[in-house]
Parts: structure tokens; C-alpha cells; sequence
């Protein structure tokens, strides 16, 4: 075992999750509430036991509101991530250092929103005034997250030749798994290759509307102490063997245009180094993992950054069979945000730690080693999750 002072350190012991829909009909702050309880209750724990809170710059649930409202006692330890969804993995990154450092005992990591019949993230209604990065952009079109990775994306075809049918199988995959996911948005519901082909171009030639991941309501909660406290508690722990953040020279939330090339998501090369030195694994240790698919391209590009494949080669080892669950690398076996619901990739966790328990709907055989990654065109974070 690595001799990294947080490799191993801390562990999930709990999670929840509210239903996943387009209309909660609640206010974000009571998904949170809801889906914090039930990430207490599923370590069979007391609120009163937890004295740490993380969450997302970007959520409205104030952490004192929250507590208030659940009836913890005694903070000792808050803080926020920022970037939008390459906060998920380093949240519980942030509690894992203050569970090592003995900063808290038990710390509580939550995401919730009303992203669907609230705020939608994909559309820029009502924007007024623009952060300096966009300002660049914005003038001229540049306005969705859609358009923002399209750029990165048609350079990536371009130079390696990929096209959007390429792109396609990530959305069949996640589809394949959501199918069977009660939980999933698109339960029942998968596509076939041809029918992703046959849906309307968003931007065209790079994404069609099933390249595009949904917009959701929900609230997801993640529990993190020691892990020796987690071995004596109501489930199996996933032990966090990896966790790590990634930004690079030249980063921009979801552009970077300024760099020599855009064929690439190097913050998540970083990311991937990090853990495979954090850990002592390498990609052919993993068993599974939740690649953040917020849009189709820059799951492949993923898979080449974290060292999967070479540069280039993803369009052709990315095949449907190999990603599937019974493949070689089955990937968002809960249906991923394409297919099961767009929590910021907080569900994208809650999915990999019920695959080291073992009770995944869509279970992988023998789980002993499980990727996470959060965000790909903002400084991004992952974590590898182990079987205690």
C-alpha cells in the first residue's frame, strides 16, 4: 500500500439521494435536508454525530440553515468547492483531508438544486453581467456549455478523426444502463446507435441532443469519517485509496481556447497522474468507473487523459461491448447524467460506492477498485474507491 498520508485513510460509510426528477415541487434547501438524512441514517448515524459539512460554491443550501434543520450540534468544520461539477469528487476529497486530520469526525458532503424547474444551467436567460473569462466569449455566440465544449470538440475530430456516431456509443452505453436503473430518469429507456443519429443537431457536426446530458432536480449526500470507524458502522465502507484536483496553466471554466491545443482535457491528466501515484494502481486495476458525461466528446477524451488509451485511439476502443456492464470497463452503470440525472456527477459517487458494496442494480462482478472523475472543461477532481 502507497505511503501517501491520506490514501486510506477515510471511507464512505453513507449515502443518500432524493428521487430524481424535472419537477421536485420542493425547495433545494429541503432536497438537501432530505438527502443528508438519508446519507445519516444509511451509516446508521445520529445528525448529532456530524460536525463537518461540504458542499458546492455554487449550492444555495446554507450549511447553518442546514444543520439548524437537521439538528447537528456542533460544526467544527465548513467549506465550499468551486467550478460547478469539478466540485463532486473534490468535496468528498475535502472531507477525506479533514477526517485524516483529525480537523472532524464525521463530515457530510451534499449537492441539491432545482436545476430542472429552477435556474437551468444549459440556457443564459436573464444574464446581465458576465465573469471576465466569458466576457471574451459571450459577443460573439458563445453563451451554452454546449457551445463552450463544441469548440474543444470539433478540434479534437478534426485532428484525430472522430465523428459524432463516435461520440454516440458513450450515449448508448449510459442509456443501456439507466434502462434497467429504477432510479434513472430514462429508465426503460434505452437507444440504439441509429436512433442517437437520428436525433436533431445541437451543434452541428459536434453534439446532437442526445450527446447533451439532461437538466435535473435532486439532491445527493455523501458521509465520509476514518475508516476504521467506517469498518464498524452499518455498511460496507469504500475506502478513498485516491483523491485529487487538477488545474493547468492557461485554465478557464469551459473554454481554455488559449492554448497550443484543444485536443486534450489536461486538468484531467493531472487528476489521473495524481491518483495512480496517490494510489499505486494503474487504469488496469479498475473495475468500474463514473466518467463525467455532461457531454459525450470529453468522455473519450477522459479515457485517453487517465491513460486508458493513447491519444487518438479512444474512438475506436471506446466500443459499446467493452463499456458495458460484462465489458472489459463497464462506465456509468447507473445511466451516468445522460441517463440517470445531472446532480453536478454527486450521483455519479453515491453510484460507485453501492458498486463496492455490491448493490448496484447494474452490478460489476468482483469490484475491488472503482474510478470517479468530476468536470472536464473546468478544473476538474477524481477519487478511486476501494473494498475495505
Amino acid at each position: 500500500m502507497t505511503a501517501h498520508p491520506l490514501a486510506g485513510r477515510a471511507a464512505i460509510a453513507g449515502i443518500g439521494q432524493t428521487e430524481f426528477s424535472k419537477e421536485s415541487g420542493r425547495t433545494e434547501l429541503q432536497l438537501a435536508c432530505e438527502a443528508v438524512l438519508a446519507a445519516i441514517v444509511d451509516a446508521a448515524l445520529d445528525p448529532a454525530d456530524v460536525d463537518g459539512l461540504v458542499t458546492f460554491t455554487m449550492d444555495t443550501s446554507e450549511e447553518m440553515e442546514l444543520a439548524r434543520s437537521l439538528g447537528m450540534r456542533e460544526i467544527s468544520m465548513f467549506t465550499r468547492v468551486p467550478y460547478g461539477g469539478g466540485a463532486s469528487a473534490a468535496v468528498v476529497m475535502q472531507a477525506a483531508m479533514a477526517v485524516a486530520t483529525g480537523v472532524a469526525e464525521n463530515v457530510v458532503c451534499y449537492r441539491a438544486f432545482n436545476e430542472r424547474s429552477g435556474n437551468r444551467f444549459g440556457m443564459m436567460s436573464g444574464v446581465t453581467t458576465m465573469p471576465l473569462w466569458l466576457s471574451w466569449y459571450g459577443p460573439y455566440g458563445l453563451m451554452t456549455p454546449a457551445a463552450w465544449v463544441a469548440l474543444h470538440a470539433r478540434r479534437y475530430m478534426e485532428t484525430y478523426g472522430a465523428t459524432n456516431a463516435d461520440f454516440g456509443k458513450i450515449a448508448v452505453v449510459d442509456r443501456a444502463h439507466a434502462a434497467t436503473n429504477p432510479a434513472a430518469w430514462f429508465y426503460e429507456r434505452p437507444i440504439t446507435l441509429e436512433e442517437h443519429q437520428a436525433s436533431r443537431w445541437i451543434i452541428e457536426p459536434v453534439l446532437r441532443l442526445l450527446d447533451c446530458c439532461q437538466e435535473s432536480d435532486g439532491g445527493v449526500a455523501i458521509l465520509v469519517t476514518s475508516t476504521e470507524r467506517a469498518r464498524d458502522l452499518a455498511q460496507p465502507p469504500a475506502v478513498i485509496t485516491g483523491a485529487a484536483q487538477g488545474a493547468t496553466f492557461d485554465s478557464e471554466m469551459m473554454t481554455s481556447y488559449y492554448r497550443d491545443d484543444l485536443t486534450g482535457l489536461p486538468e484531467m491528466g493531472v487528476v489521473g497522474r495524481r491518483l495512480w501515484e496517490m494510489s499505486d494502481l494503474t487504469p488496469a486495476d479498475i473495475s468500474t468507473a463514473f466518467l463525467y458525461d455532461h457531454f459525450t466528446p470529453f468522455v473519450l477524451m477522459q479515457l485517453e487523459e487517465l491513460g486508458f488509451c493513447k491519444p487518438g485511439e479512444a474512438k475506436d476502443w471506446a466500443t459499446i461491448e467493452r463499456l458495458c456492464v460484462g465489458g472489459e470497463l463497464p462506465i456509468n452503470t447507473s445511466g451516468g447524467l445522460l441517463g440517470e440525472a445531472y446532480i453536478h456527477g454527486m450521483n455519479g459517487i453515491t453510484e460507485v460506492v453501492r458498486q463496492i458494496r455490491g448493490t448496484a442494480c447494474n452490478q460489476v462482478a468482483d469490484v475491488e477498485h472503482a474510478l470517479v472523475t468530476a468536470g472536464t472543461g473546468v478544473p476538474t477532481s477524481g477519487l478511486i474507491l476501494s473494498r475495505a
